[in-house]
């Protein structure tokens, strides 16, 4: 739980906080730029073909993997961690999916396709997906090797082997997790894995750590048994958000 304590601050003059200020902002364009072109750099990997024959189970029926991107060449996944005996998606998974459920209206306008995959059956999926509230496409990979051959399922004999997750540089808790992939198709329908990302690649997903990496406690996670614990499925907190009364319409 997270605590009320702030750690007491430095109090400046309003001049000394924008020397500070501009000091940081220095920084921030630094990053700014290295994210950029680490982004390019992202871009330029190079390709590998699928040969797999994946097929899905989707609400308007079994589709392979480059049915997937629905006419587009670009195809953005995300491995939410749903396991086939699991009675509801994990709760940090849930909290990025509360961040990029509107973002395939967005995707769309530039030849990208956005799908969550589960080995969840499609029965579970589409159950926790009208909880939640949820429109984003999403689909069941309970079928095939999908989620194994991408690194974000791994047998018990896998977990107890050791470094398992994100390229084998960690150990992995459970025997689902969570994981971002975007493949690319060409123009003779071929399916290519472009590129993943693990664990703390991520975060950027994570809309409510923006906002929290702002505030003055941050994420206000050092006293939790692992970071994320305080996260819940968004119908499970005690403290809602207050919601608009709509005062403003009378205005416009």
């Amino acid at each position: 739980m997270a605590t009320n304590a702030v750690a007491s601050p430095k109090i400046a003059s309003r001049s000394e906080w924008l020397a500070a200020r501009k000091k940081l902002l220095a920084k921030e364009k630094e990053y700014t730029h290295m994210r950029d072109a680490l982004a390019a750099e992202r871009r330029a990997l190079p390709w590998v073909r699928v040969e797999q024959n994946y097929v899905f189970d989707t609400p308007a029926g079994k589709k392979a993997l480059a049915d997937l991107f629905d006419g587009r060449s670009q195809l953005a996944v995300y491995h939410f961690m749903f396991g086939p005996d699991w009675k509801e998606g994990c709760p940090s998974c849930s909290m990025a999916a509360d961040g990029f459920d509107g973002v395939n209206w967005h995707l769309t306008q530039r030849d990208v396709t956005f799908t969550a995959i589960s080995r969840a059956s499609l029965d579970q999926i589409e159950a926790f997906k009208k909880r939640m509230g949820w429109r984003f496409p999403w689909v069941s990979s309970g079928n095939n090797t999908f989620n194994h051959d991408y690194q974000v399922s791994f047998t018990k004999e896998e977990l107890a082997s050791g470094k398992v997750y994100n390229y084998g540089t960690m150990s992995f808790p459970a025997e689902e997790a969570p994981g971002f992939s975007t493949f690319a198709k060409d123009a003779s329908g071929n399916v290519f894995h472009t590129y993943s990302t693990f664990g703390r690649g991520l975060d950027e997903l994570l809309g409510a750590y923006y906002f929290l990496d702002r505030t003055t406690k941050g994420r206000n996670e050092d006293s939790l048994p692992h970071p994320m614990a305080w996260v819940r499925h968004h119908d499970r907190y005690e403290i809602r958000p207050v919601a608009d009364s709509g005062c403003c319409s009378a205005g416009h």
